[in-house]
């Protein structure tokens, strides 16, 4: 009989212990989900400033009539630039495609004594700029390193002048020259939509024969080769291609 009762006891005591087990499985709070790592996609158009400083290599030759080319001299003039870019990027894994515009007002200004005439100073000038590109890069999530190339175009400005008492001795037509660009960068994706980086460009601009005309009619010619180098920071806010999550 007792050992009936301790039976009986034992069952019971198993039955009410069971309902609190499975209340106790379904009070459990659901486990957390998966962390989520955001991805940054360059994908989209973006629009920005930028501004730097760029460097101008000019290489005179006066063209005579019968007399041979005679090299009149080469000079380097720098100073800053600022202005705007515009573009759209599109990404196919870690690979980024691009095309994007860029206009720049520039202070590029030079000169030097002319070999050819010792009493004269050439000086040449960029005013402005503009770049039209294509790019290729790699993207480590939100570091983009990238080349580019494409053509290239610059508004120049030339005169000369006398040596003692700068008086002004001849003009050229303001210029505009077309070309070749290459180049390379560096960007930073620092938030949503929002990056900034470093780029380096060289320009290479044609040899164009540039007639310079004298208060009083008479005129010559130089042969100005040209070549640029530019190093600006920059400032790009995109908009589509938002953050993706990657499991």
């Amino acid at each position: 009989m007792k050992k009936f009762l301790l039976g009986t006891i034992g069952l019971v005591a198993l039955g009410m212990a069971a309902p609190a087990s499975a209340a106790d499985l379904r009070a459990r709070p659901a486990a957390p989900p998966p962390y989520v790592a955001p991805i940054y996609d360059w994908s989209g158009f973006y629009i920005g400033a930028n501004g730097g400083w760029g460097q101008s290599r000019n290489c005179w030759d006066f063209v005579g009539v019968v007399a041979p080319i005679i090299s009149d001299g080469c000079r380097e003039r720098s100073g800053g630039l600022f202005g705007g870019q515009l573009g759209y990027r599109w990404q196919a894994g870690t690979w980024v495609f691009g095309l994007e515009g860029q206009g720049d007002w520039a202070d590029l200004r030079g000169s030097n004594v002319s070999l050819a005439f010792p009493g004269l100073r050439n000086t040449s000038k960029i005013d402005a700029f503009g770049l039209f590109t294509g790019q290729i890069g790699v993207a480590w999530n939100n570091v983009l390193l990238y080349a580019k190339g494409g053509g290239a175009v610059t508004g120049d400005r030339f005169h000369v002048n006398t040596t003692v008492g700068n008086v002004l001795v001849a003009t050229a037509q303001d210029q505009t020259r077309w070309g070749g660009v290459v180049g390379a960068g560096l960007e930073f994706g620092f938030a949503p939509g929002w990056s900034a980086g470093v780029e380096y460009d060289h320009l290479f601009m044609q040899d164009k024969n540039t007639t310079f005309t004298s208060p009083t009619g008479a005129f010559f010619t130089d042969r100005i080769r040209q070549d640029v180098d530019l190093v600006t920071v920059r400032v790009n806010y995109r908009w589509g291609g938002p953050l993706v999550g990657r499991y």
